[in-house]
């Protein structure tokens, strides 16, 4: 299967440059340049600091501050300056739970550039296949151009010998202006084809390389793509986490009527003219702060209910994208079945074409077969040719979403 493209596909390599773009060269470059993917890490490493905040809360903190004015009645001038400081000793909690949230936050937002950075391959491969096919049915139709334009130059030398007829010379030369047709078509597709190619890569493309035969990491068997999917899917994971989160923050709201216990100091030192007050004043406290909400008016009890229900709602949410990951995973492998099966079988039907072609040709040549024969042949054979590069391009999106819908899709897939 992997020997032939389409046949003539010998012709097509040697004439290509030894350098064309392969499918690793177009997904390196959309990675190293995709503003998507760039926003998604740059938001992640935004969410990264979550859990740094969230343990602050149960850090020292300190803080100073210093007042100066005039007062014209009784204290003149004066001045003061005063340094704080606390230490949170028991918070109820409260830190050790909204950290844990923010840990599966991060671990949401992570899997969260995952699937971000899955969809910027998927979206490579498929305009890389689509361009790549685009290229192929241009080059197909050239090649047939180049057939039609010798058969009619044949016809009409066999037709002024006097061993062919005018309705065939008509046949020929109306095939090659419906091919000549033909070829303008693929060539505004194939333009579409890289202006998505570039829109998506980020850079022009050149002559594309067939791709790999098979895409690194496809699992064996539909049971062990439906283990890898629950295992690594990200969007499963990042519901995983997303509900981890939620279980924390039930935490989160419990810990806003716990007791609270914290430590503190302070030392002041001030100075005022006038009268009866004037001089130097210092003072230093320290001391143990206790915190028991009484009544609260229903607000914590409220906010524990909220919290309750948003993670009873992230597990349904889980439950759910589990069952649809495994229906991405279903039927991305019967897709991948079912891309391998036409490439087979339109390689038999390629090589199948151009001998009967060959064939039809040869007897044409002693007077066997007519022009019509040699038309029908021909289309044939075209037919194959592009039947098996558009299968070609389709097994490439049906691996690649089957490596998505696992989890496995990354660059090592391509090469």
């Amino acid at each position: 299967m992997n020997r032939l493209w389409f046949t003539g596909a010998a012709l097509l390599v040697a004439a290509s440059p030894a350098s064309a773009e392969t499918l690793a060269d177009a997904v390196r470059a959309a990675v190293a340049s995709n503003p998507t993917l760039a926003a998604a890490h740059a938001r992640q490493d935004a969410l990264a600091e979550a859990p740094e905040q969230a343990r602050s809360l149960g850090r020292l903190t300190a803080d100073a501050g210093a007042t100066g004015g005039y007062d014209r009645y009784d204290r003149g001038r004066s001045a003061s300056g005063t340094v704080s400081a606390s230490l949170p000793i028991w918070t109820g909690g409260r830190v050790r739970t909204a950290v844990r949230a923010a840990n599966a936050d991060v671990a949401a937002g992570g899997e969260g550039v995952r699937d971000i950075a899955a969809g910027v391959l998927s979206d490579v491969a498929g305009a890389y296949a689509d361009l790549l096919f685009q290229q192929e049915s241009v080059a197909i139709v050239r090649a047939d151009i180049q057939l039609l334009d010798s058969q009619v130059a044949e016809s009409k030398a066999r037709f002024d010998l006097g061993t062919g007829t005018q309705t065939d010379v008509a046949r020929l030369v109306a095939q090659r202006a419906s091919a000549g047709a033909t070829e303008a078509s693929a060539v505004a597709a194939l333009a579409a084809a890289a202006a998505d190619y570039r829109a998506v890569v980020g850079v022009d493309a050149g002559k594309l390389a067939p791709p790999p035969a098979t895409l690194a990491g496809l699992p064996a068997s539909i049971e062990d793509a439906r283990a890898q999917a629950i295992e690594a899917n990200p969007v499963y994971r990042q519901a995983r986490s997303a509900n981890d989160a939620a279980d924390a923050r039930i935490g989160v709201a419990r810990s806003n009527g716990a007791p609270s216990v914290g430590v503190g100091a302070s030392y002041g030192y001030g100075y005022a003219t006038g009268s009866d007050n004037g001089g130097y004043v210092r003072s230093a406290a320290a001391g143990a702060t206790l915190r028991l909400p009484l009544l609260t008016g229903g607000l914590v009890a409220s906010q524990v209910r909220q919290a309750t229900a948003d993670a009873r709602a992230a597990r349904y949410d889980t439950e759910a994208v589990s069952r649809n990951v495994i229906r991405a995973t279903d039927t991305a492998w019967a897709n991948v079945v079912a891309a391998r099966t036409r490439v087979d079988a339109n390689t038999q039907a390629v090589t199948a074409a151009d001998r009967a072609l060959a064939g039809v040709k040869a007897e044409y040549a002693v007077g066997l077969r007519s022009t019509l024969d040699i038309l029908i042949a021909d289309e044939s054979l075209r037919g194959a040719q592009l039947a098996l590069a558009n299968s070609r391009s389709d097994l490439l999106t049906s691996e690649t979403a089957l490596l998505r819908a696992t989890g496995t899709l990354d660059l090592t897939a391509f090469g």
